[in-house]
């Protein structure tokens, strides 16, 4: 037996009786980016399709299933990789003191196979630094998967300043890349992120701006330390937070692809684009991390139904401290079973159709680019961020944002909502290093989480 599928209009009569005559407009509501989500999404809409898939394929996987080793101790480190390398992760991005020099960097990668298992660098300010330890280990093999992902201009941006200057930053990190261009032809260079505008409270919008702006920052550098534009590009990879908010997490991935094709287009060259998910830090409890295993578990589900060729997804207790064994091992077994169990990777792009999304997407792209060009009507990313024109605007999208949460419009499981007041204790290791002083020279985009000025009031 069939049913009729009911019109929108029908639809729309369902909702009006529901809604007990209030009007359905009522159900509008405006995010921090102005841009209106109705209750209701048709095809008289007039909403265009979008096809936004990934276009690449990592050993047979839908996805990259990258895992984060943070540490000092090249053993401690070493064993860590080894275990997630062993259990289901595909790569690796490591961040701590193991990247200070290739002796230890050594130590923590003996046993890895570079030519088979990407190792990604997450160094901050000291990215060259890094990379050309990275490059030592490898030893020049020309197959060797290095992901040096150098980003002076979120490190900058996050600190308010450099030892350096950053033009000073970006060229090093652009002569580093050209320098290591020819002996590792699969080595991706620059990490043009828009995660720092993320976790200072950013709109999604602001997020896509600043990463298209750093993609422009970090080619244009690249071509001035000798690089064409075609290999300036193909080196770079956009990284994008993803979070519990996985519609909007989603769509910001796929309107990340829109992005990239107008830049490329700008740039006159045909080069596909490679986005790395990871998941957000601003959304994550600390007094209570358990709740943090869902929130993890949208946001990857977000990188992976939005098309990301890479996702990362922290521990649950990160918001304390970094992970141990056992949070590093739930996020690695929470990307498993979205790509082994759920078959997330089966449909190329498994968003495309609903006409909610693909309006979302493009609505995403439209108010992204819009502030991309605002940027660089500012003098560029650099520019913009020296003088502290962007900062007010990611304050002014942050305090949307908790203002929502103050008002009961946002919630917080976990923290403003279905609270627990007895909290089972969950095992933390040291907490991040210093921030290293440096010399302030613009506002910085600290980042926040939300759920902190909820949890101090509880205590």
């Amino acid at each position: 037996m069939t049913f009729p599928t009911p019109t929108p209009l029908e639809w729309r009569e369902a909702a009006q009786k529901a809604l007990k005559d209030r009007p359905i407009e009522s159900l509008m509501h405006l995010d921090a980016d102005q841009l209106v989500t109705r209750p209701l999404y048709a095809g008289a809409t007039g909403v265009q399709p979008i096809f936004a898939p990934r276009p690449s394929d990592s050993e047979g996987r839908a996805w990259d299933l990258r895992t984060l080793v943070e540490g000092d101790d090249a053993e401690a480190v070493n064993a860590a990789v080894l275990t997630d390398l062993e259990n289901g992760a595909a790569s690796v991005v490591l961040k701590g003191r193991v990247l200070s020099d290739s002796a230890p960097l050594s130590r923590a990668l003996e046993g890895v196979a570079l030519e088979l298992a990407p190792v990604a660098l997450d160094a901050g300010i000291d990215g060259p630094d890094a990379a050309n330890a990275l490059a030592v280990v490898a030893k020049g093999s020309p197959r060797a998967q290095l992901r040096f992902h150098m980003d002076p201009v979120s490190a900058f941006a996050e600190a308010g300043g450099a030892p350096r200057s950053v033009e000073e930053h970006l060229s090093l990190a652009a002569n580093t890349a050209a320098r290591h261009a020819g002996a590792y032809p699969d080595a991706t260079f620059f990490m043009a992120s828009g995660r720092v505008a993320h976790e200072a409270g950013g709109s999604a919008a602001q997020e896509l701006a600043f990463a298209a702006s750093s993609v422009v920052a970090h080619a244009k550098a690249a071509v001035e330390a000798g690089m064409s534009v075609e290999a300036a590009l193909r080196g770079t990879v956009v990284s994008l937070s993803v979070d519990a908010e996985y519609f909007d997490s989603l769509a910001k991935v796929r309107a990340m692809r829109l992005i990239w094709a107008s830049l490329t287009k700008a740039f006159d060259v045909d080069v596909p684009a490679v986005i790395e998910a990871r998941s957000s830090r601003r959304m994550l409890s600390a007094r209570d991390p358990w709740p943090n295993l869902l929130r993890l578990t949208a946001a990857g589900f977000a990188g992976a139904v939005g098309g990301a060729d890479v996702v990362v997804l922290d521990g649950f207790t990160r918001a304390s401290g970094t992970s141990d064994a056992f949070a590093r091992r739930q996020a690695r077994n929470t990307q498993l079973v979205l790509m082994e169990e759920a078959n997330l990777g089966r449909v190329d792009d498994p968003a495309a159709g609903s006409w909610y999304l693909d309006a979302r997407t493009r609505d995403l792209a439209e108010a992204g680019w819009a502030e991309f060009q605002r940027i660089e009507a500012e003098g560029g990313l650099v520019e913009a961020l020296k003088g502290s024109v962007i900062q007010p605007r990611i304050a002014r999208g942050r305090k949307v944002r908790e203002a929502a949460l103050t008002n009961g419009a946002a919630q917080i499981i976990g923290v403003t909502k279905y609270v627990d007041a007895d909290v089972r204790p969950a095992p933390i290791e040291a907490g991040d290093e210093a921030a290293v002083a440096v010399e302030r020279v613009c506002e910085p985009l600290a980042p926040i989480r939300f759920a902190a000025a909820f949890e101090e009031t509880a205590q």
